[in-house]
């Protein structure tokens, strides 16, 4: 899966995309998918402190934490959007 990171998400974790391949427990879920990255390394754990503070989209649609992440080929993470 392919994983991208906008914003001071891309800082913390120090890279902008990755491909990755999680168990298939955290396709459960948007949350369960982040619970694993956070299992990882320590820059996850700091990036997704506060999920709250975050929005995440799969295969470029905006999706709610519980969404089912199966046959998702993109998930994108980054702050909430203003205008202006």
């Amino acid at each position: 899966m392919k994983v991208l990171y906008f914003a001071w998400l891309r800082e913390r974790i120090g890279r902008g995309e990755e491909k990755l391949a999680p168990p298939a427990e955290a396709l459960e879920s948007a949350a369960a998918f982040v619970a694993w990255l956070r299992t990882l390394e320590a820059r996850y754990e700091l990036a997704f402190a506060d999920l709250s503070a975050l929005r995440v989209a799969a295969d470029q649609e905006m999706v709610a934490w519980d969404a089912p992440l199966t046959d998702v080929r993109e998930l994108a993470f980054f702050p909430p959007m203003t205008g202006g």
